[in-house]
């Protein structure tokens, strides 16, 4: 990839630990906290108190990539292979990432001069059953969800309109058994309203606003609103900004799609462009959110009336293998440590079921991450397992894999292979501790975020060839509508998207 990028590692800092205060003052987390972050994009997320009382901190380097089309966006070291926990804890690396012993600036006097601006990326869904077809639209038109070879890529619209038109019918379906639409955006609306209050719980004052990158509002438009062509950031005098990506796990498909766009429309806006910025690419491995995690496993196995005999089964997201083997997507091996955190937690507290991963949701001809999920319960129940809980372990809110996929398809099969009991953990949603720590993330952040320092002639770069476009849509067009009158082809092409 010829991107330029440019990295800057943040000294690592060990002190001693504080108290937490949950939002729920009935019950305390303490969390010696570990995570990473890159400093990139545009968002608003609340700080930690930093007071006389430290706590533990790894913080990451900041990079950003002059190619619009990388698939990273986030440096060229992003998609290295994680290594696993240092317990020396002399050096930490993740998804390509180090850190290293050292000092860090900062202040609770400084952080709260700041107007602090949080942004969460979610993927967004279709509001009403009318939207579905046009929501599918966006979704395929993503380069990073439908990965065509630079000599097709003329290719990516007509294709996703294809696409689009032939998933509709079955995906209203889902939609409509769930509500006639997708609940996403309001979970994720009270998601940022709570994010500001447990900020607020920390004296920390920051505007948290919402960008899905397939539905209303489009990460464009959501930068529009917290700037209104810039005024309206001057307005709120936002002067740092933290991007909270909604995916624990880093995936090109997820958090490196939203940051792609995001990092286009920064690095096209002069003023944009020298507004310090963070962007927490992963955070499942912050002891927050595996023990929120816990906390939602070891509740729901009280329901079944032989708890230790339960299989607790994780299912998560898909992504082409391809994505892993060739692009050098984190996804997977982030996924496993998660588990593996989320294990040893529940471990920790004398919970010690089997349990085993699988991956939900794959579509069209090529080979996902596997086992997958369907799979999995039908060779479950033939193993004799009688009793199942799954765990949504990819999604933090409620939406159409949760509600539908996991709820009715999947428990209607694991029913009929044999498994007699199911329970499902719900997302983490609002989860006060949840909350909280995402709190936390955000001003641990802070001190990372940094400028994207875009040369002015960038812009001029940038060419766009409103002819050669044309010519590649139409004739783009042309190949879709053929397409669509080729009845073996299209069977064949339908068996398999559907």
């Amino acid at each position: 990839m010829d991107a330029a990028t440019s990295s800057h590692v943040l000294p690592h800092v060990k002190v001693s630990s504080s108290n937490l205060c949950n939002l729920n003052r009935k019950s305390s987390l303490c969390t010696r906290s570990k995570f990473f972050t890159t400093a990139s994009s545009h968002s608003n997320e609340g700080e930690r108190n930093l007071d006389s009382h430290s706590r533990e901190r790894s913080l990451l380097s900041w990079s950003s990539s002059s190619d619009d089309r990388s698939s990273s966006t986030l440096g060229g070291e992003l998609y290295n292979p994680i290594l696993k926990r240092n317990s020396a804890e002399k050096m930490i690396c993740s998804a390509g990432v180090c850190t290293f012993p050292g000092s860090a600036s900062g202040s609770a006097s400084h952080v709260m001069e700041e107007r602090i601006g949080v942004l969460l990326l979610n993927l967004g869904g279709p509001e009403t059953l009318h939207d579905v077809q046009p929501f599918l639209f966006n979704l395929f038109a993503d380069p990073d969800i439908i990965r065509l070879p630079r000599l097709f890529r003329f290719l990516q619209r007509p294709l996703a309109q294809l696409i689009s038109v032939l998933r509709a019918p079955k995906s209203k379906e889902g939609y409509a058994a769930i509500g006639g639409g997708s609940p996403l955006r309001k979970i994720t609306d009270d998601q940022a309203n709570a994010l500001k209050m447990a900020l607020e719980v920390k004296e920390v004052h920051a505007n948290v606003y919402v960008a899905m990158r397939y539905w209303r509002p489009f990460t464009e438009e959501a930068v529009q609103q917290a700037r209104f062509t810039f005024t309206l950031i001057k307005r709120d005098r936002i002067t740092r900004l933290v991007v909270l990506p909604l995916y624990p796990q880093y995936s090109i498909s997820t958090t490196g799609s939203s940051v792609r766009v995001l990092e286009s429309i920064f690095r096209k806006d002069a003023s944009l462009s020298r507004l310090p910025y963070s962007i927490i690419q992963s955070w499942y491995q912050r002891e927050g959110y595996t023990k929120s995690m816990a906390n939602l496993i070891e509740k729901e196995l009280q329901s079944f009336s032989n708890p230790n005999e339960v299989m607790i089964f994780f299912s998560a997201h898909g992504v082409p293998v391809s994505y892993v083997e060739d692009a050098g997507d984190p996804y997977r091996d982030q996924m496993e440590e998660c588990i593996y955190l989320i294990m040893q937690e529940l471990k920790s507290r004398q919970i010690n079921n089997d349990y085993t991963l699988a991956y939900q949701s794959r579509v069209g001809p090529v080979q996902w991450l596997k086992p997958y999920t369907d799979e999995v319960l039908v060779e479950l129940g033939r193993k004799g397992v009688k009793s199942l809980l799954a765990v949504p372990v990819s999604f933090v809110s409620e939406h159409i894999e949760t509600l539908e996929e996991i709820d009715m398809e999947y428990k209607e099969l694991a029913l009929e292979s044999g498994i007699e009991s199911w329970g499902r953990v719900p997302a983490l949603g609002c989860t006060s501790s949840f909350i909280t720590d995402l709190a936390d993330a955000v001003i641990e952040a802070l001190p990372s975020t940094k400028a994207m320092l875009t040369s002015t002639s960038f812009s001029e770069a940038v060419d766009f060839d409103p002819a050669g476009y044309a010519i590649k849509m139409f004739f783009g067009s042309i190949l879709a509508f053929v397409l669509l009158l080729s009845p073996k082809v299209i069977l064949a092409f339908r068996n398999y998207m559907l």
